[in-house]
């Protein structure tokens, strides 16, 4: 069980935690509603250093990742980032991941820290032959992010050699972050403006501990994976493991933008992905008209019909939004907004209807995603 640099500070805190991807990891501080309309309405700080951060330099740094990768790093503006994944031969999703450019052969992926290793992999083998140099730094650099409307006041006192405010969604750039040298991302998981900090490892103490101080005065708090759960699912966006799997592709995820069909040169699961591209199910969103919350792995079936037509992916009461919505995949026919479904939540069924991806979405939204 790994523990990140924090896990001391986490304690100080009064953190609940528990394993969660080989990781012992804060799951909540003052409780996941509290902390998930934190961050809706000022800010909140996450540890997510238990996130994967593999370095690819070299003259042939583009053109590997493009091979292994199903989008085109080599498209990437030099400090631009995109959101990719890496999939089996087979078409299913090996892993989601966020690419970041630093420099004209310095590329930065960041893959989900249940799948580092896997990843790692699969990585080392598909660019093996390329002009390319594969380090892994996950378990030298800790990824700290702040989430919420007020993260560009809180993140700016402490920032070194760029603006954050100036920053484009999905930007990225070298820094000096409270006094340590790293890298400040404008992505995030939770739909709400932010940044990550990625800081070397023995300077992860000191920068989460000089943002909290500064930032308490515009209601930061930290905030755990739970509520990081909620504000994701609110926001339509997939999990692995529960949107997104081996057995899952792109396409029926709604995310066939990042499978680049048309890119120079072959990658990895081109041919089962070009067959797949037009899918017999698709992922939807769910809001319930019956009391009850759906959870991961409750069948759903069509009114009067005692066959399963789907199973929920994730699920929860949202704090935003005060109903309950979960994400599921659903056969064609029975995915188009409006369609109505029934969850099986003990023993009975609970109504259901397919609404737009995402639940919620901010009134100022982000710009210049790529």
């Amino acid at each position: 069980m790994h523990r990140t640099p924090l896990a001391a500070l986490h304690q100080a805190l009064g953190a609940r935690t528990a394993p969660f991807a080989g990781w012992e990891m804060p799951i909540q501080y003052s409780g996941i509603v509290d902390e998930h309309r934190t961050v809706r309405t000022a800010a909140g700080l996450f540890d997510l250093s238990h996130m994967g951060e593999l370095w690819f330099t070299g003259a042939g740094a583009g053109d590997a990742l493009a091979y292994a990768l199903t989008t085109d790093p080599r498209t990437l503006a030099i400090g631009r980032a995109h959101y990719a994944m890496i999939c089996h031969p087979t078409g299913g999703i090996l892993d989601d991941l966020v690419v970041y450019r630093l420099g004209e052969t310095r590329f930065l992926v960041v893959p989900n820290a249940g799948n580092r290793e896997t990843v790692a992999a699969a990585m080392h083998a598909r660019t093996a032959g390329y002009a390319v140099t594969m380090d892994d730094r996950s378990l030298a650099t800790a990824l700290i992010a702040v989430q919420g409307p007020h993260a560009v006041e809180i993140v700016t006192p402490h920032v070194a050699g760029a603006d954050p405010a100036a920053l484009a969604y999905y930007g990225c750039t070298d820094a000096v972050l409270a006094g340590a040298p790293g890298m400040l991302a404008r992505t995030g998981y939770t739909g709400e403006d932010g940044f990550e900090l990625f800081v070397p490892w023995e300077a992860a103490a000191g920068v989460w501990t000089a943002l909290l101080a500064s930032g308490a005065a515009h209601g930061l708090k930290p905030v755990g994976l739970g509520a990081r759960d909620t504000l994701r699912l609110e926001a339509g966006m997939p999990l692995y493991g529960q949107e997104l799997t081996a057995d899952t592709t792109p396409f029926e995820a709604g995310l066939g933008r990042v499978v680049k069909l048309a890119k120079p040169g072959d990658f990895v699961g081109r041919a089962a992905l070009a067959a797949q591209a037009e899918p017999t199910r698709r992922l939807v969103g769910l809001t319930l008209r019956d009391r009850g919350i759906a959870r991961a792995g409750m069948p759903i079936f069509l009114a009067g019909e005692e066959t399963p037509v789907g199973m929920v992916t994730s699920g929860t009461s949202s704090p935003t939004l005060g109903v309950a919505i979960a994400m599921a995949y659903l056969p064609l026919a029975q995915a188009d907004v409006g369609s109505r479904v029934e969850i099986a939540i003990r023993e009975s069924r609970a109504a259901a209807e397919v609404v737009p991806l995402p639940f919620y979405k901010r009134s100022t939204q982000p710009r210049n995603r790529t």
